[in-house]
């Protein structure tokens, strides 16, 4: 199997709202928009909020979160607070050494945002000489 691409896409109950969050509270750009959705550029991925939205049948919650790689977790905690956006877990080290702040979006998906520390291995050359 090759995969040529991946993105996150989120159905949520009100379609106006979730874009709301996600342009103007976490000021994701809009990669492109169609007739019932809109997708944002999140770093070298995509999240997609589709504005069909989500049904009764539809299974509820959701079983991940959002990974969001920023470069200073405390400046991104003070920009977010001043745009009003509730912040579950403050930035804090991490037993595997990253720093992350967890927030959620209107219909409760779990957003962490990552920052790697200088010293962390994902930011070492771990190949040798």
């Amino acid at each position: 199997m090759e995969i040529l691409g991946s993105r996150v896409i989120l159905r949520p109950v009100d379609y106006e709202r979730t874009l709301a969050f996600y342009r103007d509270s976490l000021g994701l750009a809009i990669a492109r928009e169609y007739p019932g959705g809109t997708v944002f550029f999140a770093g070298q991925s995509l999240v997609e909020v589709a504005g069909h939205g989500r049904t009764d049948g539809d299974p509820q919650g959701f079983a991940g979160a959002i990974w969001l790689q920023v470069r200073d977790c405390a400046d991104a905690a003070a920009e977010l607070a001043l745009g009003g956006v509730v912040i579950d877990r403050a930035p804090a080290r991490q037993p595997w050494g990253l720093i992350e702040m967890w927030v959620r979006d209107p219909d409760g998906v779990p957003i962490v945002f990552v920052e790697i520390p200088p010293d962390h291995p994902l930011r070492r050359d771990i190949r040798g000489d």
